[in-house]
């Protein structure tokens, strides 16, 4: 299974890079996970954020193929715990098609993106930076891999 994180936004700081090549790294036997940036619309005064927001999801659905089951991250979605990811994880495994997380941008997921999901995920009501949700969406990965494996990491 290819796990890929499709995020909107560039260039991010060198202590979130350094934290998700270590999760990567970490990740890379049980679920190798490949970073996809996608340009942020073009937004500033006199700007359509939604045309922005169209923009940014024309170029989220280009990055994912025909058969890959989509998961978007959305504050409206199912909030799981870490051993319900995990479950989530094994059976997303079980169905044997590539996994890809969405990561939206400012002004969350165009509509076509949350049509192509199969699946929303919540992080919680907090807002977070969205740089900070790419490592903390690695971070829960490589802990859904580890409560599957009986690996000790997870200690809830």
């Amino acid at each position: 299974m290819r796990t890929r994180l499709i995020s909107v936004g560039e260039r991010m700081p060198a202590w979130v890079a350094e934290g998700l090549a270590e999760y990567r790294k970490r990740l890379s036997r049980e679920l190798p996970l490949e970073l996809i940036e996608v340009p942020l619309g073009n937004r500033g005064k006199h700007r359509d954020p939604i045309r922005a927001t169209a923009d940014e999801g024309a170029a989220v659905i280009a990055a994912i193929s025909a058969d890959t089951h989509v998961v978007a991250l959305e504050g409206r979605g199912k909030i799981w715990s870490s051993e319900q990811l995990a479950e989530q994880l094994g059976g997303w495994r079980m169905q044997g098609r590539d996994l890809a997380i969405l990561i939206g941008g400012p002004d969350g997921h165009a509509d076509a993106v949350l049509k192509r999901a199969n699946q929303c995920w919540s992080l919680g009501p907090l807002t977070l930076p969205h740089m900070l949700v790419r490592l903390v969406v690695a971070e829960q990965l490589y802990r859904a891999t580890t409560i599957l494996a009986g690996h000790p990491y997870h200690r809830a």
